[in-house]
């Protein structure tokens, strides 16, 4: 793995690169909240096997990047700063289709580029994502003082390996969220579901049917509205949040790399 530091919206932006000489496209891979690009080894070697160059950035505020932590005012920068990693790729890469995979928050981010950037991409993935109804920053803003709960690590995944190196994680944010933080979550689902459909863009959408942070059928309306009939589905029953960390990932991977299949086929 390479790391590139390029300058960002609001500060400098560590983008994650696992190179593939013989890359027949390029994965981006957005990562969620309160985590980083690093988390996403596994993943980036399975998509590096199935023929992709794999570019990851780590938000502002997340990982090695810079901000304060868990900070984002405006989630519309965070999409400017994955486009500046997109084109990253791209220079290397001039010629290959771009495939962009956003769980969590990532799945916003990579709903909202896809809205923006659609044009150039070949597929959108979206693992868990936060569109549509995600109740959880109202009930927080609700507050005078944000309550500090943080993420369950039991929540992500089946494997107790996952919730243990997560909870270990110096890397990964385990404090309250934050209110700009949380307002910017409510304004990027606004806009998100005004902005509607992405069109003819091949859409993979991956839940976790026990997942507790991003309840599917929040997610699922959302969903809906982005990929109208164009939308492939996979539900994984007793799943919990992260389905690319989960104990049945290596039938998340075979349906991700087949859906991918079909998409760079088009």
């Amino acid at each position: 793995m390479a790391e590139h530091v390029l300058a960002g919206t609001r500060g400098t932006i560590t983008a994650h690169e696992w190179p593939n000489e013989r890359a027949r496209y390029v994965a981006l891979v957005v990562h969620g909240y309160g985590e980083h690009a690093g988390r996403y080894e596994e993943l980036a070697g399975v998509l590096t096997g199935h023929g992709a160059a794999v570019f990851a950035p780590d938000h502002m505020g997340h990982g090695r990047s810079a901000g304060e932590r868990v900070r984002i005012e405006d989630f519309e920068d965070v999409v400017t700063d994955v486009r500046a990693v997109a084109e990253l790729a791209r220079a290397a890469h001039p010629d290959l289709p771009l495939v962009v995979i956003g769980h969590s928050m990532g799945g916003l981010v990579a709903a909202r580029y896809a809205q923006r950037y659609g044009a150039g991409l070949a597929a959108l993935v979206l693992s868990g994502p936060v569109v549509g109804t995600w109740e959880l920053p109202g009930r927080l803003l609700a507050y005078e003082e944000i309550p500090d709960i943080p993420v369950s690590p039991a929540a992500l995944s089946r494997d107790p390996a996952v919730a243990a190196a997560y909870a270990a994680d110096p890397l990964v944010w385990h404090g309250p969220m934050k209110r700009p933080t949380l307002e910017a979550f409510v304004r990027a689902l606004e806009t998100v579901a005004e902005e509607g459909a992405v069109g003819p863009l091949p859409l993979l959408w991956l839940h976790g049917d026990d997942d507790r942070l991003v309840p599917l059928p929040g997610s699922r309306a959302g969903v809906e509205r982005l990929g109208g009939d164009g939308v492939t589905e996979r539900i994984y029953a007793g799943a919990r949040h992260e389905v690319f960390h989960e104990t049945n990932r290596k039938q998340v991977f075979a349906d991700l790399t087949d859906f991918l299949d079909r998409a760079l086929t088009r």
